[in-house]
C-alpha cells in the first residue's frame, strides 16, 4: 500500500493529512467517522467538478452520503468578496449546520475561499480538504490559513481555521496540466530549500521522475513536504516565528504577482521559484551563502523546465523601484520594515528584516537585465 499519513498536532484541533493514490474512491468511509448526518455540502471549481465530481459524487454514495455542490469559477479572481458572499450564502441555504462537514474539493483558490467560509460560518463548522493541485497538496491545505484576497493585495482577509482532515488523492494530479504541475513543484521544491538540504539533493535526483508521473516518488514528495509543513505549524501555528520560513521566495513572488496582476502570466507556483531564486541571489550578495547555492537552485530549475527568472515571465514588467513598491505592501511588514526569509545555504533559511533597500533593489535591476 502506498499510502502515507501525516498527522498535523494541535492539541485538540489535531487532524490527519492522508496522501496517496485512490481516495477520492475511497472518501465516504474516510469522511464518515466526522458526520453527525448522511450529507455533505461540496464546494468546487468548474474545471475540477468537470474532471472529478462523479469520481467523488461515487465515493460519497458507496458509504450512503448524499452530496450537495456549488461550483465556482476557476481562477484566482474568484477568491475575492463576490464568490465569497455567493458561497456563504449557499452553504446557509443548504441549511448546514455546526455539526456538518463543508468540503473543499479544488486547488489552493478553493481550499482558501472554503475554508474561510468554514470558518466564519455560524462562527465556525467543520471543513475537509480534498486538494486537487500539487501547490494545494502540499502547501495550502496544510495548516489552517484561510482567506481571500483584496483590491489591496493578497490573502490580507481571512482567519486561521483548521480542516478536519486532508485527502491528498497523488492520481488526481495525473489531470493537471504540464504548467501547474511545475508550479506546485516551486513549492515542494520550496521545502528542500528552506530546512532539508538532504530532501533538496533527493529532489534533484528524482525530480524528472516525479514530473513524468511515477507515482511512488509523487507520494514520497507530497508526504516529505507536508510533513516538514506539519512540523513548522505544530511549533508555530500563527506565523510568529518559525512559521514565516514558508514564506521563502514569497516576498518577491507576491510583488511579481501584483506586478502582471494575479493573472495566469505568473502562477503563484511559478513566482515562488522565481522568488526563491531571488531570495537565493540575494542571500549570496549579502555574503550570507556561498554563490554556488544561487546557482544550484537555479540550475535545478531550469533542469525541470520552470521559470526561473524574471524573463521567463511574459509581456512587460515594472522597473525594480517599483517592484520595491509593491513589496511594501506584503501583509509581512512589520513596523513599516519588510521581512524577508533568506539563507545561510540550501536548507538553511532564516527570517530577518534587516535587508539593505538599496540590496534588494540592485538584485531586482540585475534581474530585470538578465
Amino acid at each position: 500500500m502506498m499510502e502515507k499519513t501525516v498527522h498535523v498536532d494541535l492539541g485538540d484541533r489535531s487532524y490527519d493529512v492522508v496522501i496517496g493514490p485512490g481516495l477520492l474512491e475511497q472518501v465516504g468511509e474516510r469522511v464518515t467517522p466526522f458526520l453527525t448526518r448522511q450529507r455533505v455540502v461540496v464546494v468546487s471549481d468548474e474545471n475540477v467538478a468537470g474532471l472529478h465530481l462523479e469520481t467523488l459524487r461515487t465515493g460519497f454514495a458507496s458509504a450512503g452520503i448524499e452530496m450537495e455542490i456549488l461550483a465556482l469559477p476557476a481562477g484566482e479572481a474568484t477568491k475575492g468578496w463576490p464568490q465569497f458572499s455567493r458561497t456563504v450564502e449557499w452553504l446557509l441555504e443548504q441549511k448546514v449546520e455546526r455539526g456538518d462537514i463543508v468540503v473543499a474539493f479544488g486547488g489552493g483558490v478553493i481550499g482558501d475561499l472554503v475554508g474561510f467560509a468554514a470558518a466564519v460560518l455560524r462562527r465556525g463548522v467543520r471543513f475537509v480538504q480534498i486538494p486537487t493541485s500539487l501547490l494545494a497538496q502540499v502547501d495550502s491545505s496544510v495548516g489552517g490559513k484561510t482567506g481571500i484576497n483584496a483590491p489591496q493585495g493578497k490573502n490580507l482577509i481571512g482567519a486561521f481555521h483548521q480542516p478536519s482532515l486532508v485527502l491528498a488523492d497523488t492520481n488526481v494530479l495525473g489531470s493537471l496540466t504540464q504548467r501547474d504541475f511545475l508550479a506546485g513543484y516551486g513549492e515542494v521544491v520550496k521545502y528542500g530549500m528552506l530546512g532539508d538540504a538532504g530532501f533538496f539533493q533527493w529532489l534533484e535526483q528524482n525530480g524528472p521522475a516525479l514530473a513524468a508521473g511515477d507515482m511512488a516518488t509523487r507520494v514520497e514528495a507530497v508526504t516529505r513536504s507536508v510533513q516538514m509543513k506539519a512540523d513548522i505549524v505544530s511549533r508555530d501555528e500563527t506565523e510568529q516565528g518559525d512559521r514565516a520560513l514558508l514564506n521563502l521566495g514569497h516576498t518577491f513572488c507576491h510583488a511579481l504577482e501584483a506586478a502582471t496582476g494575479y493573472s495566469d502570466r505568473l502562477l503563484h507556483g511559478e513566482g515562488v521559484a522565481i522568488g526563491c531564486a531571488l531570495a537565493f541571489e540575494l542571500s549570496a550578495r549579502m555574503g550570507l551563502c556561498s554563490q554556488e547555492d544561487p546557482s544550484r537552485v537555479r540550475a535545478h530549475l531550469k533542469a525541470m523546465g520552470m521559470k526561473t527568472d524574471l524573463g521567463d515571465i511574459s509581456g512587460e514588467l515594472p522597473d525594480a523601484t517599483t517592484l520595491v513598491e509593491l513589496m511594501a505592501q506584503d501583509k509581512k511588514v512589520v513596523a513599516g520594515r519588510l521581512n524577508f526569509i533568506l539563507a545561510r545555504g540550501i536548507g538553511e533559511a532564516f527570517v530577518t528584516a534587516d535587508v539593505p533597500p538599496e540590496a534588494v533593489l540592485a538584485v531586482l535591476q540585475d534581474a530585470l537585465e538578465r
